[in-house]
């Protein structure tokens, strides 16, 4: 039986280009299960998809993943795709920390295994939790709109979340007309997570008592913002290019200087991401700003963990 959930994701995946070797990440949730039975259903009709394959990354923070593990197992086992398990020695680690050992052994392993596609189950309620979280941690508009339809993480390999544009209560509908095996999750009833409590608490509190249909209104804005930060993203990028030493670790200023300081920001942003893989924090941003749109050329230093910035002779450089 093909539903509208069958038709949209089937016309997502169609037009995407480069989709033949699929690592699909899983949890054993209603999302995750309902992508698999998707991609299935999507593979036995198209037969596109060269490779699928599918990971389980157990944290061991609850005593019943043993369990949850066997519970996968059976479920992957009807289909002819493999399932990797990575267990993980219990650490007493944040949310956001656990959230990037996931996927630096995600991305490892479709590495290893000449994957070139990462598949999440991420709906659009995820999207709209982690506006919410990343936007209280006071996270930037880049930050706060980064759970996109499609990213690239690595030279090769992009990440895609199929179910992005569909509602939890949609998915929900989804397994129980299909009979899923859905692995009930105790966490998520845990309020000292905080993701449990936005989305059992604030959210329901806002659409109640302040604005109905919020959480369409803040997809809407998600989906504005996306399109101006991609904007602002793609011309610091062309800057960056320009501005750059064709040989040495260093930045022309005088090229940045007459550019709004979003795109300044933007491009200061992409030279220490690019060469030394760390995020500039704000601090160290405004203080760069002031010191390149300074008139006087003397030369400046700052210290930023182990690295000596230099600022002098119109050039951003580092010792």
């Amino acid at each position: 039986m093909i539903t509208y959930l069958h038709k949209q994701f089937n016309n997502i995946i169609s037009q995407l280009k480069n989709i033949e070797f699929v690592l699909v990440a899983i949890s054993g949730g209603q999302d995750s299960i309902c992508l698999v039975k998707l991609i299935e259903d999507f593979n036995t009709m198209y037969c596109s998809i060269k490779k699928i394959e599918y990971i389980y990354i157990d944290h061991q923070w609850r005593k019943d993943s043993k369990q949850q593990i066997k519970h996968l197992t059976n479920y992957i086992d009807q289909t002819p795709h493999n399932l990797s398990i990575y267990q993980i020695p219990k650490l007493t680690i944040s949310e956001l920390e656990a959230r990037n050992l996931r996927y630096q052994i995600i991305i490892k392993h479709a590495i290893e295994n000449h994957l070139s596609t990462i598949m999440t189950a991420h709906t659009q309620t995820d999207k709209i939790e982690t506006f919410f979280q990343r936007l209280m941690r006071g996270a930037s508009l880049n930050g706060t709109t980064s759970l996109n339809f499609k990213r690239q993480i690595h030279n090769n390999i992009q990440i895609i979340r199929p179910l992005i544009y569909i509602k939890r209560t949609d998915i929900n509908w989804f397994c129980r007309k299909f009979f899923l095996p859905i692995w009930s999750d105790i966490t998520n009833s845990y309020y000292n997570i905080n993701r449990n409590r936005l989305r059992h608490e604030l959210i329901p509190y806002l659409n109640q008592y302040f604005i109905s249909s919020i959480e369409k209104h803040i997809n809407k804005f998600i989906d504005e913002s996306n399109i101006n930060n991609d904007y602002i993203k793609q011309n610091a990028i062309k800057l960056y290019i320009i501005s750059r030493h064709q040989t040495n670790i260093a930045l022309n200023y005088l090229t940045i200087k007459p550019q709004h300081p979003a795109i300044q920001i933007r491009i200061l942003q992409i030279f220490f991401y690019h060469n030394f893989n760390k995020a500039l924090n704000r601090q160290i941003s405004y203080q760069l700003l002031h010191l390149i749109n300074k008139k006087n050329n003397n030369r400046k230093q700052i210290e930023w963990y182990n690295l000596i910035i230099n600022i002098y002779n119109n050039w951003i450089y580092i010792n």
